[in-house]
């Protein structure tokens, strides 16, 4: 979710549309290990599914987003969800684990990023998490892009997400006084949900299409000519979307 400068996701569009977020974020959870008692700081927490199962777990979590509409989701739930940026984070040394989830993609200055994760970490405390890597989503951002040029919204130096390889993230990772557990792309083709890529492109990359400068009268057509242009490479013969995701999971911890 949203960690960088807020940002304007609806909630409701986002259950819709993105189940599967939290449901492959399971995973990292498994990864992570909670363990009852743990403190944990969940950053990116979006609507804060993934943040309730932790509290199941038996762990004291705080969950941070740039996004105040998907804070407020997530305090609807009954969890401490606050606002806050991941470039900006003022804990020190209180969370035996920080977890995140589909959301460091969104923010960039990843040097930045792991300082304050490393900050909000006590000694031994456990850095786990899962976002976008090299090459995540390479067909839709293509596609996306041609269409907004032949329409004359150039998207250049619009679009700032941050997809790392996995050595170059191990680096950072490193260059913050981590040591490195795992860090490595995993290629996870992701069925898409029965809104399809229309629903995709809308929740997704709503914002990209405002930031070049596409009035409300156009968006609906550029989303419909966008997926047109990918149904050869991404609509299965049935008529299901698989969305060509990368995904980068890493572990860490800060040494004692």
């Amino acid at each position: 979710m949203s960690i960088g400068t807020a940002s304007r996701w609806d909630p409701a569009l986002y259950a819709a549309n993105a189940g599967f977020v939290p449901a492959y974020g399971v995973a990292v959870l498994d990864l992570l290990g909670p363990r009852p008692g743990e403190r944990i700081l969940d950053l990116g927490c979006g609507d804060g599914v993934l943040t309730l199962k932790l509290v199941e777990a038996g762990c004291d979590v705080v969950g941070v987003d740039a996004d105040p509409a998907m804070v407020a989701a997530a305090r609807a739930k009954g969890l401490d969800a606050r606002v806050g940026d991941a470039r900006a984070l003022d804990f020190a040394g209180e969370f035996d684990a920080v977890f995140t989830n589909a959301a460091l993609h969104w923010v960039g200055q990843p040097d930045v990023v792991t300082a304050g994760v490393k900050r909000a970490l006590k000694p031994g405390g456990r850095y786990v998490g899962e976002f976008g890597g090299h090459a995540n989503i390479a067909a839709i951002r293509t596609a996306l892009k041609a269409v907004l040029a032949n329409h004359g919204f150039p998207a250049a130096g619009a679009e700032t997400s941050y997809y790392p390889t996995g050595s170059a993230f191990r680096a950072v990772l490193e260059r913050g006084g981590f040591a490195v557990e795992a860090c490595a792309l995993i290629p996870r083709p992701t069925p898409l949900p029965a809104s399809g890529m229309a629903g995709w492109l809308e929740t997704f990359r709503g914002g990209f299409i405002d930031a070049a400068g596409v009035p409300d009268g156009l968006k609906d057509q550029i989303i419909a000519e966008t997926t047109a242009l990918l149904v050869p490479a991404l609509q299965a013969a049935d008529g299901a979307w698989i969305a060509d995701y990368v995904r980068l999971r890493f572990a860490a911890h800060f040494p004692e």
